[in-house]
Order: structure tokens, then C-alpha cells, then sequence
């Protein structure tokens, strides 16, 4: 019998003891398609705001060494390096004080291998012909950018190595190959500089940690930190998928467990997760549904204490991989529609932005309401999820908070994402999907996503406060309280 059958209760006491720090590792890097996408205008003010409201810090993306950026090509039959775009993609960055998270990829066509390619914009995935002219190109761009930003600001950045180089979609060569790519960039990053900081596997679905850890030692290749990625369905999503039953076959806390087991595999080093989503299906309307909020909600939470980083995959629909799709709401991975309108995933990031430096724990279970309780000077914030992956079954629930250690509650508010609260997919079915949006109408979806405070009346008795919220299913709910 599910523990459905009785009201979730959970209980917890705000006193200063019983807190622990409350590190906002989500906010630490977010995940955009590809390297061009930043010269547009429209992806600098969706970041720009994404930087504003929700706080990220860094930001990581495909190709920055593709043709199409033009960082290394072959005319006249010699090599010409051109960092001019690169750069006018990193003076925006740190214009609105963000910082690169670096993946360095992928393969120049001038020093690659062979001729393989990944995605529409053919970024090429072939070791290189020579492992030289790589070092070479990775010392030119460390002091370039050094030169151009200085030492202390570039020693700010994290250089990552390759993307999911244990998929043939991405990595024609070997694992000893990437290895080897891997030991040669990083020992030439720190000959530039000792304080560049540099890290990998950069693998799908938390690979190879063990392996490359153990490469590292008997190489002497330094490594700063680990990265992986993790998605609950796939390692490789292709539109088309069933992501209903890849999801249905998954297990409700599955990122916090691989989180768990990589973080003792990643031997002490800082552990970044540079790519995770809801799936890993770049056409999925869940990613434009209240169901993503919960989800985002839960896994940043349930990620504490196991990841220094977790960079959510993409801010934005300005997104290309496959195709560009000019479609209102397609179920990219954005948190941004390509007009900019935010998703309830979007005001998830911004209920959590919102959570204190300190956290608190919370007594109470049940199957599909989780809780979190977190404060910051005189505000305490109570985070509520009613989440189920798809075929699970999940009701609304009334769920009894028991909260203790508050010294007069002066005011309290609730903010909330489920179908009828910050759903802007909604208002879009409701106006008959459009497939092309006036202004008007951008304004109008704008409006249908915001948050909402709705007042609280609570029974306050001292430092006691017991209190009952309504969370529908897939819904997410924050609860502020402002404190004497």
C-alpha cells in the first residue's frame, strides 16, 4: 500500500544549531548548444537575464574550436589561428561578470584525423592527426587569453576536455586516444600556467571515472576536477524517442545515486556535472511542463553535499544540434522559449535562487512530496515538490508542515508552478498554438509564466508555526517566511 494513505506530515526545527551550509551548486555553471549561438543578440539577453534572476555563474557550450568559429584553419596551405570570435563570445561573458566553462572541442578539420562529424553544424569528432599541432594550439589559446584577460581572471575558468568522448557519436578514437588527448592538454594548459584548471572525462552517463583516475596517477596527468553527465533516460537522446517509457523505467531518485557513486569515484576532486536534464531528448514536452520544475527541483536539492557544480542542459531554445526549430514550444532543452518566454522550469531555477545559505533538516517521507527547509538571515524558506516519473501514480496532496524554532513570524507568502500557476505551455495551447508569435503574444505567455505571491495567514504560536499546503501533482511550491 502506497503511503498515500494517510496526509504527508514533515517537521522542522529552524534553530541556528541544527543548521549546515547550503551551497548553490546549481547556480555554478548552465549549458547552451554551441559556440556561435553567443554571437546573437537575442542569446546574449536571454543570458543576460538568465545571469540577473536565477544567478548562474558560467557558462559551457559545444565547438568553441569548430570551423565554424574559425579558432584554427587551414589557407594557403598553412594554419592560420583566429581567436576574434572566441574572444567576442568571452568579453561578453565577463561584460555581464560570467565566466567560460571551456570545453575544448572539437576537432579543427585543419589537424584532424579524419572526416567525421556530429550534429548540423558538422563539428568534427576525429582525434587529431597529430597530437603536436593540438598541444600547439592549446598553448596559443591559454596565452591568448591570458594576455587578453589576465592571469588571475583566466585562472577563474574551467578548461574541460573534449564532450562524452565514450559515445562513438562523439569520439571517433579510442578510450586510450582521448586519454591521450586528455594527458596532452592538460600538461600544456599547465605549462602555460600552473593555476589553469583543467578536468575531464567529460563522459555520458558517469563513465570512465574509475579509469581515468587511475590514468591520471600512473601518467602524472594533472587533474583539477572530474566532470560527467547524467540524464534518467539516455546517454544519446534522438528526436523520436520514447521518453514516456524511458522515464516510466527509471528510478525516482536516479541522479542522486549516480551522483553518489561518482562522487566516491572522483577520489576527492571536485565533481562537476556539466550536463543533466530531465532526458537527455532534445523534442520532449515535458521539458516545457510543470513535471520539469518538480524534477529540477528535487534533483538540485537531493545533489547536496555530493557535487561542487551541476550544470543544467540548456538555459536556453536557441539550440541547434539537430535542426534550429522555429516552434513556439518544441520541448527543447531550454529554460527560455526562443522568444524568450520562461518555462516552469525557468521559475524553478528562480524559486531556488531564492533559497537561503543555510539548511536545515526535515523529518517526513512519503512517495511522492519531498521538503526542504532553508534560511538566511531573518527569512526562512520552505521548498515543496509533489513529483512522479510518468506511469507513477501521484494525486494532489495536503501536505501538514510542522515548523519550530522561528522567532516571530511577521509575514508569510507562497509562490507556486503547477498546471494552472507559471505554465506559459498552457496559455500557448489555449491561444491554439501559434506557430509564429506577434509581440503581443510574447507579452501575453511573458505574463501566464510569472510567479505569483499569494499572502499566507498563519497561526503563529511563538516560535511554532503548523500549516497546510495544497500541492497538485508535478506541482512545486516555496513557502517564504519573513521573521522579526
Amino acid at each position: 500500500m502506497h503511503s498515500h494513505a494517510k496526509p504527508p506530515r514533515f517537521s522542522c526545527d529552524f534553530r541556528e544549531a541544527n543548521g549546515s551550509h547550503l551551497v548553490h551548486v546549481w547556480e555554478h555553471t548552465v549549458g547552451s548548444g554551441h559556440a556561435t549561438l553567443a554571437l546573437r543578440a537575442d542569446w546574449q539577453r536571454q543570458l543576460t537575464r538568465c545571469r540577473r534572476e536565477l544567478g548562474f555563474r558560467h557558462v559551457r557550450f559545444h565547438g568553441v574550436l569548430s570551423d565554424d568559429v574559425g579558432t584554427l584553419v587551414r589557407e594557403d596551405g598553412g594554419l592560420v589561428y583566429s581567436l576574434f570570435n572566441a574572444d567576442q563570445i568571452f568579453d561578453f561573458l565577463l561584460s555581464i561578470d560570467m565566466r567560460p566553462f571551456v570545453e575544448l572541442s572539437f576537432m579543427p578539420t585543419a589537424i584532424a584525423s579524419g572526416g567525421d562529424t556530429v550534429f548540423h553544424y558538422r563539428g568534427n569528432i576525429t582525434p587529431p592527426k597529430d597530437y603536436d599541432s593540438w598541444e600547439t594550439l592549446i598553448r596559443k589559446l591559454a596565452d591568448h587569453w591570458i594576455e587578453r584577460y589576465g592571469l588571475a581572471e583566466v585562472s577563474r575558468w574551467f578548461f574541460e576536455v573534449w564532450n562524452e568522448p565514450n559515445l562513438k557519436a562523439f569520439w571517433t578514437g579510442s578510450q586510450a586516444d582521448y586519454f591521450r588527448l586528455y594527458a596532452v592538454t592538460a600538461r600544456a594548459l599547465k605549462q602555460v600556467h600552473s593555476s589553469l584548471r583543467v578536468g575531464g572525462p567529460a563522459t555520458a552517463d558517469n563513465a570512465w571515472i574509475p579509469e581515468f583516475m587511475t590514468y591520471c596517477e600512473a601518467n602524472a596527468a594533472p587533474v583539477d576536477f572530474v566532470s560527467t553527465h547524467h540524464y534518467p533516460t539516455d546517454a544519446f537522446g534522438k528526436p523520436g524517442d520514447d521518453t514516456t517509457a524511458q522515464l516510466a523505467a527509471s528510478k525516482r531518485s536516479a541522479l542522486r545515486d549516480e551522483a553518489a557513486k561518482v562522487h566516491q569515484q572522483a577520489r576527492g576532486k571536485p565533481l562537476y556535472y556539466t550536463e543533466w536534464s530531465t532526458s537527455s531528448n532534445p523534442f520532449d514536452d515535458l521539458h516545457d511542463e510543470p513535471f520539469a520544475a518538480a524534477f529540477i527541483a528535487k534533483t538540485v536539492m537531493e545533489a547536496h553535499g555530493l557535487v561542487d557544480g551541476y550544470s543544467y542542459w540548456t538555459f536556453s531554445d536557441l539550440f541547434e544540434e539537430n535542426y534550429f526549430s522555429s516552434k513556439p514550444f518544441h520541448g527543447g532543452f531550454g529554460l527560455l522559449t526562443i522568444h524568450g518566454v520562461p518555462k516552469p522550469a525557468y521559475r524553478a531555477f528562480e524559486l531556488l535562487h531564492r533559497l537561503g545559505d543555510q539548511i536545515f533538516p526535515v523529518v517526513g517521507e512519503h512517495d511522492t512530496v519531498d521538503v526542504w527547509a532553508t534560511r538566511r538571515g531573518r527569512t526562512a524558506q520552505v521548498l515543496l515538490t509533489n513529483g512522479a516519473l510518468p506511469r507513477h501514480p501521484i494525486r494532489t496532496e495536503e501536505v501538514r508542515l510542522e515548523l519550530s524554532g522561528l522567532t516571530g513570524v511577521r509575514s508569510a507568502h507562497i509562490e507556486r508552478i503547477d498546471d494552472d500557476h507559471s505554465n506559459a505551455r498552457r496559455a500557448w495551447l489555449s491561444m491554439g498554438q501559434p506557430g509564429s508569435l506577434l509581440p503581443r503574444q510574447v507579452e501575453a505567455l511573458e505574463g501566464a509564466s510569472l510567479l505569483v505571491k499569494e499572502p499566507v495567514h498563519l497561526d503563529a504560536r511563538e516560535s511554532q508555526v503548523t500549516l497546510d499546503v495544497t500541492v497538485p501533482p508535478q506541482g512545486t511550491a516555496l513557502l517564504t517566511l519573513e521573521l522579526a
